[in-house]
């Protein structure tokens, strides 16, 4: 909390990282019978026909949804039955089709090479990194020396290999990351999921003796919040038992547990509503200053901050939409609505900033950072020792501006002169120096990572990926389409110059949760699509985050319809520019984005020759009781709600298939151990397709979580297949 935000991604939204996000799809990571005997189970004879497109009418079955509610029982016999036979087919058929088994080692040798950027945590004197390689595709965690990293053969030092220790323990761990005790960062909580999924195990780490400390902090698999206090103290948000989680799935209780007593006798310390999402709570260090801070968080825009102050609990008085951060002494607060107060009214989307002692004696005076305009949004803000770091974007491409404070307490801006589609940044300590990492991308261009000194303006180029595809003569333009109610909505093209007639096209989009798609490198998609000839188009549309939280609001609950038009229209706008035909034009996304995709199938079906949906949403009647489906209602709906199912039924895909339609063809992927979008939700689309006499395919992998694939041998092996279904549909050889 202490050292800003990146309003583009929430680790709880149903997208990714961790969740879905287009860094996964996009870039370096940086998928016998068994329907009731009333619903008649229709299996492909082969694997051609799995392949095709039902362009006749279809048998009509009675068909009633409740009977595919089997396939909600995650891991039981007959719902994997379903997925191996699917994937049987999937596999069989794409896998055999030429190219493939070279696409697949192409994209596996992109996920592993050796040659790629190791991402960079300054912690004390060291500087960590989570690896991942074709001889290590579950990861070492190591360190080394900030000399020693701008070297480029770094010499590494191993903390854990997660490879070793899954074999040893018989487990197939994923790493979810660690957090490590300040100032020494030598104690750690690792956190491994088994399988991938969002649900992890928390073990105690020690840095110094490279081992797990025996005796140690240990929390049990779930979806937990833990954080450190001191060396012999967390806190701990997790699944306590009956009544201690949300109705989402999430921790409703935080305790404060001791070292050397059991975890169910540590001390209860904050609580929320069943309702609620969930809660955590943690100690900040900032520049002197020690901060104890829980969250409720009521839903994924609504959130309480409460300060713990000496046995007092002082809640942020600020409007409960806004988010909050701190730097050393000040209060900074992002808008998600307009706010008059303290005789100004300030614009939802700006960033404000304040004197955080001053604010809880009850002055509300603010200077504003940011204000947002009809073409720029607040994108993140991050601090270093003594200055703030302000990222901003406009009309999709990112800009920083540099904020210092003067002696009197006012901030001033300078913008950073520096030109990329996209550019991130984040402190290498923000106690102790004014030294930053910046990172530069853009679809076409490798990402590099610079040191950037922000006191004295001084930037290094320390390292440079490689180009994973032959970008010559390609070209990255942004066009503009006006939507069914003349909204402006952008998108980005990637596609050889001087094209000269209407060829195989993909279009990426997601949608929601105020998530941004900024441009980013496309080594994946480059090397298997565009290098081959194939356009590529990225569609920033409302429900996004892209123009601030009024683009967002715009395809919330009764305005979701918002988003599929803007879609539609960029689908359109590409046939009208001969980009590609409708035939040629495919439509893949995940999540959030797999539900946009599935919508584009029911509703729109005409406009694509081809259609993949990953990890989805599709039963939107009862997408609030899987999983963490409830934790999503504020931003599709309560379908227990008359006026709110009135709006989700117009578009559910799962409640919108209807026969004798020329649907295109259809892939969907899930995996069995998404824990957040639950695999339910594609197998039954799935199910009532086929049910309807279509024939769409279907691929679950067994592990990876909501990412689809937990090490990159799944992830080329899934990519692959996609690649290889849009290929063979759209023309792309």
């Amino acid at each position: 909390m202490a050292f800003g935000y990146d309003f583009s991604v929430n680790a709880s939204k149903p997208s990714s990282p961790g969740f879905f996000s287009a860094c996964v799809v996009l870039g370096l990571v940086g998928t016998a019978a068994c329907a009731p005997s009333d619903v008649p189970a229709v299996a492909p004879e082969n694997a051609a026909d799995a392949l095709a497109a039902s362009t006749e009418a279809p048998p009509v079955a009675t068909v009633r949804d409740e009977s595919f509610e089997y396939l909600e029982e995650v891991a039981s016999d007959r719902s994997l039955d379903f997925a191996r036979r699917h994937n049987d087919v999937s596999e069989g058929d794409l896998g055999a089709r030429a190219g493939f088994k070279a696409l697949e080692e192409r994209l596996f040798a992109i996920y592993t090479s050796k040659e790629k950027i190791p991402s960079p945590s300054v912690r004390g004197k060291h500087v960590r990194n989570f690896w991942t390689d074709a001889d290590h595709p579950r990861g070492l965690w190591r360190e080394t020396t900030l000399a020693e990293y701008k070297k480029a053969s770094p010499k590494w030092e191993t903390l854990l290999d997660v490879d070793a220790l899954g074999k040893a323990e018989g487990a197939s761990f994923v790493f979810h990351g660690a957090t490590c005790l300040y100032p020494r960062y030598t104690r750690c909580l690792v956190e491994l999921s088994p399988g991938g999924g969002d649900a992890a195990i928390v073990r105690e780490f020690d840095t110094e003796k490279r081992s797990f400390v025996t005796g140690g902090f240990v929390v049990p698999e779930a979806k937990s919040q833990v954080a450190w206090k001191d060396e012999n103290t967390l806190y701990v948000a997790t699944d306590f038992g009956a009544g201690s989680l949300t109705k989402s799935g999430y921790p409703r209780t935080v305790r404060e547990w001791t070292r050397g007593t059991p975890l169910p006798s540590a001390t209860p310390l904050f609580e929320i509503g069943v309702d609620d999402i969930e809660t955590g709570c943690s100690r900040e260090w900032d520049h002197g200053f020690v901060r104890d801070l829980c969250e409720r968080v009521i839903d994924f825009e609504h959130k309480e901050v409460v300060l713990l102050d000496k046995g007092k609990r002082v809640t942020i008085d600020k409007p409960s939409d806004a988010e909050a951060g701190t730097w050393s002494d000040q209060l900074l607060l992002r808008l998600r609505s307009d706010w008059s107060v303290g005789g100004a009214t300030f614009a939802k989307g700006s960033l404000l900033i304040t004197s955080l002692p001053d604010f809880l004696a009850g002055k509300r005076q603010f200077q504003v950072l940011f204000a947002p305009t009809a073409q720029s949004s607040l994108a993140s803000w991050t601090g270093t020792k003594h200055h703030l770091l302000v990222t901003a974007m406009r009309d999709v491409r990112s800009e920083i501006t540099v904020f210092s404070r003067s002696k009197k307490g006012t901030w001033s801006g300078a913008p950073l002169d520096e030109k990329a589609g996209a550019m991130r940044v984040s402190a290498f300590d923000a106690n102790e120096s004014d030294d930053a990492w910046l990172w530069l991308e853009d679809y076409t261009t490798p990402s590099s990572l610079l040191t950037w000194n922000v006191a004295r303006g001084k930037r290094e180029r320390v390292k440079q990926n490689p180009a994973f595809f032959d970008a010559k003569g390609l070209e990255v333009t942004q066009h503009f389409v006006t939507s069914k109610d003349g909204t402006r909505v952008p998108y980005f093209e990637v596609a050889a110059k001087g094209r000269s007639a209407p060829g195989p096209a993909l279009l990426y989009a997601y949608g929601g949760f105020e998530i941004s798609l900024s441009p980013s490198y496309i080594p994946g998609y480059g090397a298997g699509w565009v290098e081959r000839g194939g356009t590529y188009v990225v569609a920033n549309l409302r429900g996004g985050g892209e123009y601030g939280p009024a683009w967002h609001e715009a395809a919330m609950k009764h305005k979701r319809q918002n988003a599929y038009d803007d879609l539609a229209a960029v689908a359109e706008d590409l046939v009208r520019r001969q980009v590609t035909t409708a035939s040629m034009l495919g439509v893949q996304g995940g999540s959030n984005g797999g539900l946009l995709t599935s919508v584009m199938l029911t509703q729109r079906p005409e406009l694509f020759g081809a259609v993949v949906s990953m990890v989805p949403l599709a039963d939107m009647k009862r997408y609030h009781r899987l999983l963490a489906g409830a934790s999503w209602m504020s931003e599709y709906g309560d379908p227990d709600n008359a006026d709110d199912w009135a709006a989700l039924a117009k578009f559910s895909p799962f409640q919108n298939v209807r026969p004798g339609l020329a649907y295109p063809p259809a892939l969907y992927t899930s995996s069995t151990k998404d824990d957040r979008v639950h695999p339910a939700h594609a197998r039954k689309m799935v199910a009532k397709l086929e049910a309807y006499g279509y024939k769409p395919m279907y691929y679950e992998n067994i592990e990876g979580g909501h990412g689809g694939a937990a090490d990159a041998k799944q992830r080329a092996h899934r990519d692959a297949l996609i690649i290889t279904f849009l290929a063979s549909h759209l023309g792309l050889r």
